[in-house]
């Protein structure tokens, strides 16, 4: 069995397409798909179901990538042990990213590290989910609780903190509140509640029993730009707030308090890129860190 067929099959099941898989790797598609096709061979059973739309795990296929995913971890691990992939700082890591810190935070800051280390490629996913670690959706995770489960590293960022805001315009025309119970009679902005990926992230039933909000959006940029235009009362990261003179906090005694960790798998700990990374986004917090609370 060839290691190399084996991290193809890894990027299909991962992708579910050959196509998506063989941009990922960098290699021809119709390459990829001969060297699944060998794999099969050499195990003498079919791995995917391929169809015009992408492909799909035979039950066989679903055994071998645990085995897959395992061979992988101890694979990367004794690379990184014996030197092979880790002596320069150079690779590819992927960040993932709640999107307010990704977007108003690492994307002005990660190219610095780039410019300093010319073969290092940063992927940065900034999007409202989470990253499975362990299937390599991301080497690298911020999250906004610490994992409890897995064969994970994580470390706390920071605290950060959110308040309530509007837009002066909005303020303007429909009035000031004075107090939580005043907020019932404006226009609230919400996350899409049945999107949230982590409970942690319901802000709204800190503040009020039933936010009931009449525009709800699924990302915390979102939800700034829709603040920022005049569509009602957000629950806004301070950080990201204060670079808006237009939008204006209210009742600023009510404030949320949430943390951010850097996690990444245990087999990915002496991997020279990955640390790099990590204590990079740690420094850049570190420096700047009054921002956040």
């Amino acid at each position: 069995m060839n290691w190399d067929d084996v991290r193809m099959f890894l990027a299909v099941a991962r992708t579910g397409q050959i196509l998506a898989a063989s941009k990922r790797l960098g290699v021809n598609h119709a390459t990829l798909s001969r060297r699944v096709t060998a794999l099969e061979s050499a195990l003498q059973t079919q791995l995917l179901v391929r169809r015009t739309n992408g492909c799909e795990l035979t039950a066989e296929g679903e055994v071998f990538l645990a085995a897959a995913e395992r061979m992988e971890t101890e694979m990367l691990a004794a690379q990184a042990h014996v030197g092979r992939i880790d002596s320069t700082v150079a690779g590819t890591v992927r960040v993932g990213a709640p999107d307010g810190f990704g977007v108003s935070f690492l994307a002005p800051r990660l190219g610095q590290l780039t410019s300093r280390y010319p073969d290092l490629k940063i992927q940065l996913v900034p999007v409202p989910r989470s990253f499975s670690l362990s299937q390599r959706e991301a080497d690298i995770a911020i999250t906004i609780e610490q994992p409890e489960q897995g064969r994970l590293v994580s470390s706390k960022l920071t605290d950060y903190t959110l308040g309530l805001y509007a837009s002066k315009a909005y303020l303007e025309q429909a009035g000031q509140p004075r107090s939580v119970e005043d907020l019932r009679s404006h226009r609230r902005i919400g996350y899409v509640e049945d999107l949230l990926f982590s409970a942690s992230l319901n802000f709204t039933g800190e503040i009020m029993r039933s936010w009931d909000a009449g525009f709800e959006i699924s990302s915390a940029t979102g939800q700034t730009e829709a603040v920022r235009s005049g569509a009602g009362i957000g629950i806004l990261h301070n950080y990201i707030a204060r670079q808006y003179p237009e939008v204006e906090r209210i009742l600023p005694e009510t404030s949320i308090r949430r943390s951010y960790w850097t996690t990444f798998h245990e087999t990915a700990r002496d991997l020279l890129r990955v640390r790099t990374v990590v204590g990079f986004i740690q420094e850049a917090v570190s420096a700047e860190r009054q921002m956040f609370l």
